[in-house]
């Protein structure tokens, strides 16, 4: 008779997830570094005798006004050069519904819940505390609940090299979804006087862009001037501009055509992340992330009530949600961690996710004016940064757990010295009848 065995979280990865996981971790380091020196050189023009040259470029209007984009760089920013980042993201969102993790119901509910739960409290603690304070306001309900994908990863690549790669695709599924629920929440709740014949006029255009990819047509100077006019159409729809971004990856063929290795999905978006991590990304930050920070405007920030349901919603809302979720799907599901795992390390990715820079600060400008805007900026700063901090701590203790785990089980299993050791694999080797118990549990 045959023993069934258990379910495991974060136990099995497809072979497609292994693929992106790799290329994630090879580039996102890279464009987090990047991010991290847009921001603070972003504090530095904005706190020193160059405010007003940086405030000069930031406010430079250019662009054709008879096409409603006589836009300020800070806007192209924006709403442009983000459009970049969020095709990746569209493009990363397809691989992994068509050939990834969400593809397969077993192995999506946990990232996909754990998303919810760490959108769902955030957004809770933030109107728990300005519904109940004084000149408090509801605008900004879902600032707290975005997670940036790239200081994240970056983050995890320092500290995590002996982590187990299935906690490491948790983290990435996690926030893939994480940026298609934010995705949704820009477009559902930060959409103003809708234009539809734009809208169809973006659709359009989407429509054929996704038509000629599947045809394996993929000539630039048809494509690009497609994409542009889509996300120029929907510019003018009244849908903030970087959802056509995410349609545009969406509509790309991910699975490969015969005779090739890669789909047209995986193969661009090795293509465009380079110029999004690299690019996009720290050039939006440049232009969003100065604000003046003084003594005084961190005290009045401190007492802000918009501030500190930023603040706690990403510190405290977003590891709590993803830890609580997590549990959730592990009780009524009997599903058990993986072995060796242990919830500190749920706790830790959660933490991680409390980083929610690029997004949160989009959605930041988008909620409030510009006044307020640079107050919820700070917050966002301070929170993810404090975020980064205790995750950065309580991952580096867990890596050094597993490594320690490693040191032992390499001498109980030596592997031949020309092939690279597997945490995941030592793990495996420990005796069948272990029931995977974790001291740190």
């Amino acid at each position: 008779m045959t023993e069934t065995r258990a379910a495991r979280l974060f136990s099995r990865l497809t072979p497609s997830t292994e693929r992106n996981l790799a290329d994630i971790l090879r580039t996102e380091r890279a464009g987090g570094i990047l991010l991290l020196v847009g921001t603070v050189l972003a504090l530095v023009l904005a706190n020193t005798p160059l405010d007003e040259f940086y405030a000069s470029v930031r406010d430079f209007e250019f662009g054709p006004e008879s096409l409603h984009l006589h836009l300020s760089v800070a806007t192209w920013a924006k709403d442009g050069l983000l459009a970049i980042f969020f095709f990746v993201v569209g493009l990363e969102l397809k691989r992994e519904i068509v050939a990834g993790e969400l593809r397969r119901p077993a192995t999506a509910v946990v990232p996909m819940v754990a998303a919810v739960g760490g959108m769902v409290v955030p957004a809770g603690i933030y109107l728990a505390i300005n519904l109940t304070a004084e000149g408090g306001s509801t605008d900004g309900w879902a600032v707290p609940t975005a997670t940036d994908i790239a200081f994240a990863i970056a983050v995890l690549a320092v500290v995590g090299k002996w982590l187990p790669n299935a906690l490491r695709a948790f983290l990435l599924t996690l926030a893939v979804v994480d940026d298609l629920l934010a995705i949704i929440i820009i477009a559902a709740f930060f959409s103003e006087d809708l234009h539809f014949e734009w809208l169809a006029a973006s659709a359009v255009c989407i429509a054929v862009f996704g038509y000629l990819a599947r045809k394996g047509f993929t000539r630039w100077w048809i494509l690009v001037p497609l994409a542009f006019a889509a996300w120029a159409f929907m510019h003018a729809s009244g849908v903030h501009a970087t959802i056509a971004g995410v349609a545009l990856g969406m509509v790309v063929p991910a699975v490969a055509r015969k005779g090739e290795h890669h789909s047209l999905a995986e193969h661009w978006e090795h293509l465009w992340r380079p110029v999004s991590a690299g690019v996009a990304v720290p050039i939006f930050a440049l232009f969003a992330a100065g604000v003046p920070i003084t003594m005084s405007a961190l005290g009045d920030a401190a007492q802000d009530p918009v501030a500190q349901g930023v603040f706690f919603g990403l510190v405290l809302g977003k590891p709590l949600g993803i830890l609580l979720a997590t549990w959730l799907v592990a009780t009524f599901t009997k599903a058990n961690l993986d072995r060796g795992l242990s919830w500190w390390d749920v706790l830790s990715v959660g933490f991680l996710a409390g980083i929610g820079f690029t997004v949160s600060l989009l959605i930041g400008e988008l909620a409030f004016s510009e006044d307020k805007s640079v107050t919820v900026k700070m917050a966002i700063l301070v929170g993810s940064i404090t975020a980064a901090i205790v995750g950065a701590l309580l991952l580096a203790w867990r890596d050094g757990h597993y490594r320690k785990r490693y040191e032992q089980r390499s001498h109980e299993a030596p592997i031949p010295e020309n092939r690279m050791a597997d945490p995941e694999e030592l793990e495996r080797s420990v005796d069948t009848s272990s029931d995977g118990s974790d001291s740190d549990k």
